[in-house]
């Protein structure tokens, strides 16, 4: 057998077909999802990019592993330490990847990923790695070349595992100009009404409609689909369309892989994973194009396997982590599972197998805000301890199945779901804190807390106000000196 893994960077469930969108954004991972299983619930534990990709290697929770931020000390796996041998806990069997390596297989990546984020664990486990080079500001055409002379030389070789990372969904939207926009005549999402848009203009925090880029409406000419500032419902669709452009752009390069493995007479024996690393705001908390906050924006992710002894056009809703994953594909492979992983294997969900389901997530983000949350039966209680400087509230809710875009705060209203969603938190860390490594004794969380806030956050605050009353918010001021008096020290 062979197995292709398609790590899709930024990529929300709800702009794919398959998920129930309304523009055809993805008529290649619609196939695959038909040929698989669609997993509805299934959660980054961590956001965003390196904390995910962190807990998905390595199946364990941030907290643990000790990656939850994009900088400083959290960005970097605890070491082994005394326990350590002549090789690593990952070599040993504990990186994904090493259970690929382990079943036989040959193993290459296809990814600059891990100099992007100078996470060079990412490599553990690769016979090959073939890094594009341009940290991850590649667009499709120069990933899938790659892809094709790899495929041209080993595609009919047996037990291979190929893991390619696409880009094209994450900013700054950069689908090629003649690509055009097939989706200039289809309607912007039902819940992105002029009313809604108006309030998201009196947000304050760094990605808000005022400043796309971060702290500022700088452009650049180079990215025509992607803006500095959202004036009106003209430049909202201009944004939106370029990302669900790159999403349509990405799948036609998926497309070309389809065939090729086709052509090559290997497709039916090929396993076929889609995933995302964490999805991206839009409009979800006042924030556009940034995968900023513990939220069903950033940490719901796609999953598709179709796995060819599997069940075809079915569909999960339990709750996972894609720190599963690990355990997953263990017991697919018929591999032991590692005793640090935190996961636990839903591949009876692939197989038509029972499996024991989850009750609820924790996830966490530790990059731009901090915050973790709980997600519980149709709940997401979210508790921020740095609020990026959005002026979030200590503690939100709520109801995703009937607010999936989290416009509406129960927080007040629901104070007992609130105290069961506290709870849960309090559950969590505590069991967390009780199975920590060996000498550790400090959540990373409160790491990234003492070294002065997020790392998309510190330092920027001066600056920012200055800017909020230049554009007319400048009434948020006050509030935020209250709560970052560190900041103007």
């Amino acid at each position: 057998m062979r197995v292709l893994m398609l790590d899709l960077d930024t990529l929300r469930p709800d702009h794919l077909g398959c998920y129930g969108y309304h523009r055809d954004t993805s008529p290649h991972i619609d196939r695959i999802a038909r040929q698989g299983v669609r997993f509805t619930n299934h959660y980054c534990s961590d956001a965003p990019c390196l904390p995910s990709r962190a807990s998905w290697i390595t199946g364990q929770f941030g907290i643990h592993s000790g990656v939850v931020g994009h900088g400083g000390v959290a960005a970097d796996l605890r070491p082994d330490g005394m326990a350590r041998q002549f090789g690593d806990s990952l070599r040993a069997g504990q990186a994904f990847t090493m259970i690929f390596r382990h079943a036989g297989y040959h193993t290459a990546s296809i990814s600059p990923f891990s100099e992007r984020h100078a996470a060079w664990w990412f490599n553990a486990g690769f016979n090959e790695v073939h890094n594009t080079g341009q940290g991850g500001m590649e667009s499709a055409e120069t990933v899938t070349p790659v892809v094709m002379d790899w495929l041209d030389k080993h595609g009919r070789e047996d037990n291979w595992y190929l893991h390619i990372n696409y880009w094209d969904p994450h900013t700054p939207y950069r689908a090629p100009e003649d690509f055009g926009n097939p989706f200039a005549d289809d309607p912007l999402p039902e819940w992105l009404t002029e009313e809604v848009f108006q309030k998201h203009r009196q947000h304050v925090g760094p990605h808000s409609a005022h400043e796309i880029n971060m702290y500022n409406d700088a452009t650049n000419p180079k990215y025509p689909r992607h803006p500095g500032s959202l004036e009106d419902m003209e430049d909202l669709r201009r944004m939106l369309d370029g990302y669900d452009c790159g999403i349509r752009y990405m799948d036609g390069h998926i497309g070309r892989i389809i065939e090729s493995l086709e052509a090559l007479g290997v497709l039916e024996d090929t396993a076929i994973v889609v995933m995302g690393d964490h999805g991206e705001n839009m409009g979800e908390l006042g924030i556009y194009g940034e995968h900023g906050t513990a939220d069903q924006a950033t940490c719901n992710v796609p999953l598709i396997i179709r796995w060819p002894s599997g069940l075809h056009n079915a569909v999960d809703t339990e709750l996972h982590y894609n720190l599963d994953l690990a355990p997953t594909f263990a017991q697919l492979l018929d591999q032991e599972a590692h005793a640090r992983w935190d996961g636990q294997s839903f591949a009876g969900a692939i197989t038509g197998d029972a499996y024991e389901a989850r009750d609820a997530l924790v996830i966490s983000q530790c990059a731009h805000v901090c915050q973790r949350s709980v997600r519980f039966g149709p709940w997401l209680y979210m508790r921020s301890y740095h609020d990026g400087y959005h002026l979030f509230p200590k503690e939100m809710l709520f109801n995703i199945e009937e607010d999936p875009h989290e416009q509406h705060d129960l927080a007040e209203a629901c104070p007992e779901i609130c105290h069961e969603g506290a709870w849960r938190l309090l559950h969590w860390h505590d069991a967390m804190m009780a199975t920590m490594p060996e000498g550790c004794t400090t959540d990373p969380l409160w790491t990234v807390m003492q070294e002065g806030g997020p790392f998309h956050a510190k330092g920027f605050l001066p600056r920012y106000c200055e800017r909020l009353e230049a554009t007319g918010r400048g009434a948020a001021v006050p509030e935020l000196k209250r709560r970052h008096p560190g900041e103007f020290d």
